[in-house]
């Protein structure tokens, strides 16, 4: 990356300090605790040292502390204006604190000093904010134009591979994937990209090739459980129900090491959150928060039909499909560490404030003028409570699945982020009873708040349980809706092959053949496995 002289001048003297060359690789080796120090003594007696700004940036971000970095990275900014490498590192972490709309804003002047020869562009980072806006075209001309100039990129040919899965574009999608696999055998996230695709089996050379790959001695721990997860689907696919778990619990299990995840943790949170959110607590709060009717939050369990329940209104003349947004759970985190008493305190102009942040966040997914909008983040079953007393005309759908066939298809599912209770049948078991726990707390403290679709009987009678679906969200029943596979969108989730085709009635029995193996998933679940689908079920837990 050219920089301006003087920026240049800069750095060349920072790389040649020894108390920052010590900084450096211990960052590289991540020792946080000893650059930490380093960096602290060089800034306070070289406070407007802007290299030195960006690699304590580096070290806030790593640890978790976004709002930090990002102050570092605008100080680096204010001091050398030019510095690309501090602009690059502003946008990577506005993007991925779901912030595109100001990401693609920095990228944009880094381009601006790219043609200026002072700077420098990410063209990967780039299509990756553009995807999150939804200009898939644009990211995809993006990705075809790197991929041309240098073809020879398999995590490249991986994020194009996703792209073109996501508009549609499944066989040029499916190309991509094996391109990625062909420059790079042992690519593990590549292979369980391709397995992934629901309506794609991996044949007997894949499985050879990946069995081949897994015997290596020098592949790390990601590309490990990827391949695993794989193997585990081109079995399960060939009806080896035996070996497909092996290989499933062998991937869960080398996942699970790298996560810190409490069960406890998440009965404390749901048992706090029903002690929070009381009658008396809607009560005082009547008709406060922002009074848009936008937003249609589809939640639940993962694997539960939601991206079904989204195509389906998707496919009606008044409602956009979107995507799932981190935006709740985001500003939810932002009232700090004792959210629930920091919401209790808030006024009605800051209950109305939140609410109007989150749609102003999300305005820049919204590509059409239709009136209402999905978010279907599963995991905002914890939010009912916050997305009712800030946006109380905000409509919520709950998306339930037979919890044995729900657990095992998370399970079998690996996750690009988050959903860290997946990865152990104990855990999920627990955390499937606590969502029914605090959904039946809602049922009793918000009436009628919460419209119900059980899965199975949408596969089972679709068109009634799409116009009730409607009818509970004050929309007129349409075509359309009961046709939602002919709907053309971009669906960035695992299930996007699968809404582009009529319901499959046998994918609620697929689960049964690995039941013998999902005993601690039911032991877990308890009551609420032979309840359901009761929506009572665990209304005071186990």
């Amino acid at each position: 990356m050219k920089q301006q002289p003087a920026i240049q001048h800069a750095l060349t003297a920072a790389v040649r300090d020894p108390r920052l060359l010590a900084a450096g690789l211990a960052l590289h080796q991540n020792r946080l605790h000893d650059a930490e120090p380093l960096l602290r003594a060089h800034l306070h007696e070289q406070p407007f040292d802007f290299a030195a700004i960006r690699m304590m940036a580096e070290l806030a971000a790593r640890v978790g502390r976004a709002k930090d970095s990002e102050i570092l990275l605008r100080r680096a900014l204010e001091i050398a204006p030019g510095f690309g490498a501090a602009r690059a590192n502003l946008a990577t972490l506005l993007y991925k604190s779901n912030r595109a709309t100001e990401a693609l804003a920095e990228l944009n002047a880094l381009d601006a000093e790219a043609r200026e020869g002072d700077g420098d562009d990410n063209p990967n980072l780039r299509a990756a904010v553009l995807n999150r806006l939804g200009e898939f075209e644009e990211a995809l001309a993006l990705y075809a134009g790197v991929l041309a100039a240098h073809p020879s990129q398999p995590r490249v040919w991986m994020s194009y591979g996703h792209t073109l899965k996501t508009v549609g574009r499944l066989a040029e999608g499916i190309a991509a994937y094996r391109r990625a696999v062909t420059l790079a055998p042992h690519f593990g996230e590549a292979w369980w990209s391709l397995a992934n695709l629901k309506t794609v089996r991996l044949d007997a050379d894949d499985v050879a090739v990946m069995t081949t790959q897994l015997a290596r001695a020098d592949i790390d721990v990601a590309d490990r459980y990827h391949l695993e997860f794989a193997l585990g689907k081109a079995h399960e696919d060939a009806g080896a129900v035996a070996a497909a778990f092996a290989f499933y619990a062998a991937a869960n299990a080398r996942r699970r090491e790298s996560l810190n995840y409490s069960a406890a943790n998440t009965t404390k949170r749901v048992s706090n959150t029903i002690a929070s959110f009381t009658p008396e607590f809607f009560a005082a709060r009547r008709e406060q928060g922002c009074v848009s009717p936008d937003p249609i939050f589809i939640l639940g369990m993962p694997r539960a039909g939601s991206t079904l329940i989204e195509q389906i209104l998707a496919s009606h003349s008044q409602v956009e499909g979107i995507t799932e947004l981190p935006d709740i759970p985001m500003l939810w985190a932002e009232l700090g560490e004792r959210p629930h008493e920091a919401l209790v305190a808030l006024s009605a102009d800051k209950l109305r404030a939140l609410g109007e942040a989150y749609l102003a966040r999300v305005a820049p997914q919204r590509h059409t003028d239709r009136p209402f909008f999905i978010d279907k983040l599963p995991n905002n079953w914890l939010h009912i409570g916050f997305i009712k007393a800030i946006l109380p005309h905000a409509k919520i759908i709950d998306a339930r699945r037979h919890p044995l066939s729900c657990g095992f298809s998370n399970f079998k599912q690996h996750f690009a982020r988050g959903q860290a209770f997946t990865y152990d049948l104990a855990d999920m078991g627990h955390y499937y009873a606590d969502y029914i726990r605090l959904l039946a707390h809602f049922d009793d403290v918000l009436p009628n708040a919460v419209h119900r679709v059980i899965y199975e009987q949408m596969v089972s009678d679709t068109e009634t349980e799409i116009r009730a679906l409607l009818a509970a969200l004050g929309l007129p029943f349409e075509l359309g809706c009961l046709n939602f596979h002919q709907t053309e969108r971009a669906v960035r989730t695992p299930s996007s092959e699968q809404v582009r085709s009529p319901i499959f009635r046998g994918g609620t029995e697929n689960w049964q053949a690995f039941e013998p193996w999902l005993g601690a998933l039911s032991d877990a679940l308890g009551s609420v496995l032979s309840a359901y689908p009761d929506a009572s079920a665990n209304r005071d837990g186990k």
